[in-house]
């Protein structure tokens, strides 16, 4: 019963107050309709898109080659990256110069904190979030809806560039790679070949293959000759009536045939001696000819691929200037601000209710 009676006694306190707490209540509510009126209206402009893999703007990717298919869009970093992007002090830079902000948002540029202020003010307005669906939603708030709408856009497009950029970045290292490489095997062929003509020259030799067939073939086909012709000189030698012109004749041809024979033997020599260390300039001026030629393609292939513009992003949605306001919610203010008044004045009137009697002097002078 003790229970009750308390209960009844702060409703009573309630009730008895109830007018107070009524104009309070109402004040509060009306100032907060005043104070919402004269807020300014802000308009949310979004645009949402997916990240595309890197693995698009590879050579391997456009001309094949690759070991495994690459998949269109990105993973969880190729997102990261984008949002990375999306979040930099370059981007909001960026547009804070492109639409300037400086007088957009009443901040004086010349001001010490200019800098610091309009990022400030800018990034409470902007927003870049990854949806449950691995999209990347950018969102930027403004008074002006069709700014909030270019904004939003230019923002997207800058993210695209800048991500395309690091891609073509990547790319250029490589082209420069290869164009090193390339200027360094056409220097390696030009000694390869220098090498290779002063043993020509040195060894007499110009075709292996062709030399190696036919040079034993000729040094077989002579030494049988000059057998040939030293056996019949022999035998004329010693067959009576043969005129002595015919025999010195045939002595001389025998003699062309030794010359010919010792001729084609140290050619042979020759060849042996510089065949080996010949074929193996050879073989590397073929192998460095080779690996130039697969350079210099796939040079062009990078190139072509660095020239090519591949989209970092696919557009979902662009960003529309909005027809609804984002905020403020003037409703929810007001009747938040009223809760809130008629909460303090219900606290504040059982309290004053309740220590009515107590002498606060006594209280205050009390040694």
């Amino acid at each position: 019963m003790k229970n009750n009676d308390n209960l009844i006694d702060v409703l009573k306190t309630l009730f008895k107050w109830k007018k107070p707490i009524f104009y309070v209540c109402l004040a509060a509510g009306l100032g907060t309709v005043v104070i919402t009126l004269l807020l300014p209206n802000y308009y949310k402009a979004t645009t949402v898109f997916l990240a595309v893999s890197p693995d698009q703007a590879t050579v391997e990717n456009l001309y094949g080659g690759g070991q495994t298919r690459s998949e269109y869009y990105g993973n969880e970093n190729d997102i990261d990256r984008l949002m990375t992007i999306a979040e930099s002090s370059e981007l909001v830079n960026f547009l804070i110069d492109s639409f300037n902000l400086y007088e957009h948002y009443n901040i004086n540029p010349d001001h010490p904190r200019a800098a610091f202020k309009v990022q400030e003010k800018f990034r409470s307005l902007y927003e870049v979030t990854k949806t449950k669906r691995d999209a990347v939603e950018l969102s930027i708030e403004d008074k002006d809806r069709e700014l909030a709408a270019r904004m939003a856009n230019t923002a997207r497009e800058r993210i695209d560039e800048v991500a395309r950029h690091l891609i073509q970045k990547g790319l250029g290292k490589t082209i420069e790679s290869y164009e090193e490489n390339i200027k360094a095997k056409e220097e390696q062929l030009d000694r390869l070949s220098d090498s290779m003509n002063m043993l020509r020259e040195q060894y007499g030799i110009f075709n292996i293959v062709g030399q190696t067939e036919a040079l034993p073939t000729q040094l077989s086909e002579a030494e049988a000759r000059m057998v040939r012709s030293r056996a019949k000189l022999e035998a004329l030698k010693e067959t009576k009536g043969i005129p002595q012109d015919t025999i010195r004749l045939l002595q001389a041809n025998v003699r062309g045939l030794e010359e010919e024979h010792k001729s084609l033997q140290e050619k042979m020599a020759r060849l042996n001696l510089g065949l080996s260390q010949f074929g193996i300039i050879e073989r590397q001026y073929l192998s460095a000819n080779q690996t130039l030629s697969y350079d210099k393609e796939r040079l062009k292939q990078v190139l072509a691929t660095y020239n090519t513009i591949i989209p970092a992003m696919v557009i979902v949605e662009e960003a529309h200037i909005p027809v609804v306001k984002s905020r403020p919610k003037r409703s929810i203010i007001v009747l938040a601000a009223t809760a809130i008044a008629f909460l303090f004045s219900l606290i504040g009137v059982l309290l004053f209710d309740t220590y009515k009697d107590v002498n606060w002097r006594e209280i205050y002078d009390a040694k």
